[in-house]
């Protein structure tokens, strides 16, 4: 069995995870899709969580994260703005950088699991 590292940054706002590794995932899927249901289906969530999560962030940041159009005739979607594209870029770099920075420590911990 192979060993796995994930780390689980999470910033809050008071009692609120204001930016988390779901939240990160959601807008990366909006992104992807083009639409916050599509983007809930693809993570295997509901419209209404996944809605409840953008607005905990819209809330929470100074800048909304997502732009969302109205369904119609023309159909509605979602689309990052500047600052969720900048949320995703600033949280991805940091697990980045924390990854490596624990290489040696990482490594000697996974030494330790049974084969």
């Amino acid at each position: 069995m192979k060993a796995k590292v994930q780390l689980r940054l999470r910033i809050y706002r008071g009692d609120v995870v204001a930016i988390g590794p779901g939240k990160v995932s959601l807008l990366e899927a909006i992104a992807e899709t083009g639409s916050i249901s599509a983007a809930a289906r693809s993570m295997g969530m509901s419209y209404r969580r996944a809605w409840m999560l953008v607005d905990e962030m819209t809330r929470s940041l100074r800048t909304p994260p997502v732009n969302t159009a109205t369904g119609g005739a023309h159909g509605g979607g979602a689309v990052l703005t500047p600052a969720g594209e900048k949320l995703i870029r600033h949280y991805r770099g940091i697990e980045e950088r924390l990854l490596a920075a624990a290489k040696d420590d990482i490594t000697a911990l996974k030494g330790m699991l049974a084969p």
